[in-house]
């Protein structure tokens, strides 16, 4: 049982690490896009269906086994697994952040540029980078 709730965290984290990724590289898109136009009300639906029927569930399910994974170790007194849960609320706030960008670009109130969003499609990667280091190495 614990390799398959390890399977399904590892699942659910690229699913959700996807989304996180490609999520503000459609806002990219979305912030040349002429309100009302045709690209417009694709890259809102676009947006939309990542977030709601991807991502999210995506985001719970890796809180919900990662927190049964850790358990199953009794990880939680190391200093490796609390900077971990760390950079997973990190990534956590920023999914919320992603989702209210998502709903100022859908009622066309978002005066965020399309090379501010180039920017904050790295930050995801940062946060990943860090988790798998400190997973792998467990340096503390």
């Amino acid at each position: 049982m614990e390799l398959t709730v390890k399977a399904l965290h590892i699942i659910a984290v690229i699913a959700w690490m996807v989304g996180l990724l490609y999520l503000p590289r459609l806002f990219v898109y979305h912030a040349t896009a002429t309100p009302g136009s045709e690209l417009d009300q694709t890259l809102q639906t676009m947006e939309r269906r990542l977030l709601k029927a991807i991502m999210t569930p995506a985001m719970i399910a890796s809180w919900v086994l990662g927190i049964w994974a850790a358990a199953n170790i009794a990880a939680f007194d190391e200093t490796w697994m609390q900077l971990k849960i760390a950079f997973v609320i990190e990534l956590t706030v920023l999914h919320m952040v992603f989702a209210r960008w998502r709903k100022e670009l859908a009622a066309g109130t978002s005066t965020r540029s399309a090379t501010f969003f180039r920017v904050a499609n790295e930050i995801p990667t940062v946060g990943l980078i860090a988790i798998v280091f400190l997973v792998v190495f467990r340096p503390f």
